[in-house]
């Protein structure tokens, strides 16, 4: 079965850096912290999962 929310995480991550870096977005941005706390739900979403 396909899990929607690691999907739904990584889509909005892909659509934020891609636009971080047409923009040329600066460390500090809401968009950049928005990105690093993905990152960090990413992980444990994926830690979660294995075990």
């Amino acid at each position: 079965m396909a899990d929607l929310y690691l999907k739904a995480l990584e889509a909005e991550r892909k659509s934020l850096w891609a636009a971080c870096r047409l923009k040329g977005l600066a460390k500090g941005t809401p968009e950049r912290i928005r990105i690093e706390e993905l990152d960090s739900l990413l992980a444990a979403h994926k830690l979660k999962k294995a075990g």
